[in-house]
């Protein structure tokens, strides 16, 4: 004769299972339900136990990273300061310092600490402040002759240049190293 299998059993349950008023026997009671502590956890360090030192994060010297958020926001600024010259008529002096400092901030955030980061803040910033006093020379010339920003900018920038040249002063180049300046320490501070 063959043994059978026992017949299904069906789940036992504790006196508080389901009654909120019944008493749970204590931890490792006969009957107490049994919480396995999760495999994947790791025990609670103990007070006073020895922790392993945390790694540190891994460095952000990537040059190329920075230099090209550096050309992406240099683009941006450059134009947005160049409509600040063309909607004044003027040049300002804190639009140059943000054009800088704004150039350098992505760069050094994209590209951490290396100097090159820096330099290529600074470079970049210098052309960024020429960038947007071209369009803002050409967004005044285009208001003055009624004629499309486009057509000037793209077809007629030699002579946007020539009268750039003209028109450029000693300030001009005050707002170059200022805004030099603040694209160098931006980057630096950025990376920090």
């Amino acid at each position: 004769m063959s043994q059978s299998a026992p017949p299904p059993q069906p789940p036992q349950y504790g006196p508080a299972d389901g009654n909120p008023y019944a008493q749970q026997a204590p931890a490792g009671a006969p009957g107490a339900p049994q919480v396995p502590y999760p495999p994947q956890a790791p025990y609670p360090p103990q007070p006073g136990a020895f922790a392993p030192p945390v790694p540190p994060a891994p460095g952000r010297n990537n040059v190329a990273l920075g230099v090209i958020a550096a050309l992406a926001a240099a683009l941006v600024v450059g134009a947005l300061y160049g409509v600040i010259i063309g909607a004044t008529e003027h040049e300002i002096g804190w639009a140059a310092v943000g054009v800088g400092f704004v150039v350098g901030l992505a760069a050094g955030k994209a590209g951490g600490r290396s100097p090159a980061v820096a330099i290529a803040a600074t470079v970049l910033a210098l052309g960024s402040v020429y960038f947007g006093q071209l369009v803002g020379e050409a967004m005044l010339i285009a208001d003055h002759f009624h004629v499309d920003f486009s057509e000037v900018f793209f077809e007629h920038i030699d002579s946007v240049q020539k009268l750039w040249k003209e028109d450029a002063d000693p300030l001009t180049f005050v707002f170059f190293g200022i805004a030099a300046y603040a694209a160098f320490t931006g980057a630096k501070k950025a990376a920090a």
